[in-house]
């Protein structure tokens, strides 16, 4: 695996002409990864996030916790730290992880059934790793063994294969991170944007990382000898704010868009190939399906990374081959993120490498600055540690990795939700939703619901979620509009899109923060505009008719447009 080509020197940790021992730059799941691992070895740790936590490709993955079988080829380490992983994540937050069977199809052509021994053979070798991830072992099928188990599909195939795999949902994993750093001490700024790395004139060491509060707009300085940039795509961008050059931390950002349908379609994943033989899927994931995933490089603005409509027609085309049924399903939105490979020129964006790397960035004049490149949602929390491990000597400390041991929050016992939904008095799906994303701290919600029983009413009836999640969430999880609420417990992203609920959440989040009730309705108004742009590449010309008679309907009862706020409102 790579390691950093020099070693920064040694330093005395809590010194007191600093204020924190590092920064970490970057609230996807690597930042927060780090943020938690540096508090519990005990470093004084402050982590800054431009935008919110998984607003990035942490947030905008296709929340599979997996080893990548297509990886064991050329990159079979990371599969196997992938697969391992996934076991140390599912014991430490089991309430997030839920099973993904998988049905791979084999299609009738060619020297089918020697491409059918094949795929068995590789996936033998798969079976050696399911063990790290609790998984099963695949299964050889049969044409008719394949239509039993899901009666969609279509296509003339020789039979298939089953596999397993585990998802996660990406936000409420490094929502659980950053809560458990702040809890030991960490900082969490979120929605501070880093100007400066200020660093020494004559030994380039750092001194401090200057920031911006970009709602507020004050601005803050944190004296540090260390910073940890872990802002995946964005990474040459933060290097160069320290004067690094961006070729030092350089990365292939890959783009990946993902389609979201109203419900669950089918009860098992299907893999198919798109018409320039790539892999892609289809699985049913939470309350809804998804098809995903494209990986094209990508050299727009990585704030406003959209699917384009070609993007999804290349994917539905794909999927139709096996399961025809996608075209008459709804689709209710799209998503989009950007990997942070490692760079390479000349490879197929698919094929790239998707190990990780830690670049220290001593070996460039610049000691005390780490670059963290490269990575997968399924190896975050090994990443986290070989990054702290480094810090660890930096700092000459001691303590071990614990990150696989301890839970995070919610993680720590089992919260029966039929229970939770009597004590609450709400349906019992909405505990079950409930229970899944915060675990035993749902138990937290429920003792709000019983002081202020009226924050027992449901704001987000697709989801569903409950007012006092909503206050929940944006009083211990630095949710700080309506979009950082959606991200954190899906409010508005069910088939709504959030016309029903997005008005009230607004309402909600202007009273926590103590905002005027203005800003409320204006951050309902731009939530509903950008889900309304994530959609239209997806609708039929019925859908989209009846899509923008919806959206005037509730510009006109919000009495707010988002045409008519000026550009620091919509920043």
């Amino acid at each position: 695996m790579p390691r950093p080509v020099n070693s920064s020197a040694k330093v005395e940790p809590r010194r007191s002409d600093h204020d924190v021992d590092l920064v970490v730059i970057g609230g996807g799941v690597n930042g927060t990864g780090v943020a938690r691992d540096a508090s519990m070895r005990g470093l004084r740790v402050a982590l800054i996030e431009r935008n919110d936590l998984a607003f990035g490709a942490s947030g905008n993955n296709s929340g599979l916790i997996h080893g990548g079988p297509r990886y064991m080829l050329n990159d079979p380490n990371v599969t196997a730290t992938s697969c391992r992983d996934s076991g140390y994540i599912q014991r430490i937050a089991p309430h997030m992880l839920h099973r993904v069977p998988f049905l791979m199809p084999v299609e009738n052509k060619g020297r089918a059934k020697i491409m059918f021994a094949l795929i068995d053979a590789f996936f033998e070798a798969y079976d050696r790793y399911q063990p790290l991830k609790r998984g099963k072992k695949h299964a050889l099928l049969t044409a008719e063994e394949m239509q039993q188990l899901e009666p969609g599909l279509r296509g003339n195939i020789v039979g298939g294969i089953s596999f397993d795999e585990w998802g996660i949902d990406g936000a409420r994993l490094c929502a659980a991170n950053a809560v458990d750093a702040g809890e030991r001490g960490a900082r969490i700024l979120v929605g501070c944007t880093v100007e400066r790395i200020e660093r020494r004139e004559d030994t380039g060491e750092v001194v401090a990382v200057h920031y911006r509060d970009r709602r507020k707009g004050g601005t803050g300085k944190l004296r540090t000898g260390t910073v940890i940039n872990a802002t995946g795509a964005w990474a040459p961008i933060t290097a160069s704010l320290g004067r690094i050059a961006p070729t030092r931390a350089r990365v292939r950002p890959g783009k990946g868009i993902h389609i979201v349908y109203d419900r669950r379609l089918l009860n098992y994943a299907v893999a198919a190939q798109t018409i320039d033989d790539r892999q892609i899927f289809v699985a049913p994931w939470q309350n809804m399906t998804i098809v995903g995933t494209t990986d094209d490089d990508f050299y727009g603005d990585l704030d406003e990374v959209r699917a384009t409509s070609e993007e999804v027609r290349y994917l539905v085309q794909g999927v139709a081959r096996v399961f025809p049924q996608i075209h008459t399903a709804r689709a209710i939105g799209t998503y989009a993120g950007v990997r942070p490979t490692l760079y390479a020129y000349g490879p197929h964006e698919d094929r790239l490498s998707r190990e990780h790397q830690i670049i220290d960035h001593a070996a460039h004049d610049a000691p005390g600055v780490y670059s963290m490149i490269g990575g997968k949602l399924a190896s975050y929390r090994i990443f986290a540690e070989e990054m702290t491990d480094v810090l660890a000597a930096r700092f000459d400390i001691g303590a071990r990795c614990a990150t696989h041991e301890r839970p995070l929050p919610g993680g720590d016992k089992p919260v029966d939700a039929i229970e939770l939904a009597a004590r609450m008095e709400i349906d019992p799906v909405a505990a079950r939703r409930l229970v899944f994303r915060h675990g035993s701290r749902s138990l937290h919600i429920a003792e709000r619901v019983q002081e202020r029983p009226r924050e027992a009413a449901t704001v987000c009836a697709c989801e569903p979620v409950t007012e006092a999640e909503v206050r929940h969430v944006v009083r211990t999880e630095w949710a700080r509009s309506v979009s950082d609420v959606a991200r954190r417990t899906r409010l508005g992203m069910g088939a709504c899109g959030g016309m029903r609920c997005a008005a009230r959440c607004g309402q909600i989040v202007a009273q926590e923060l103590d905002l005027p009730p203005r800003e409320g309705l204006q951050q309902a108004a731009r939530f509903l505009a950008r889900q309304a742009q994530t959609r239209a590449v997806a609708l039929g010309p019925e859908q989209a008719q009846q899509e923008a008679l919806a959206i005037a309907a509730v510009r006109a009862e919000l009495g707010v447009d988002v045409r008519d706020l000026d550009e620091g409102e919509a920043a």
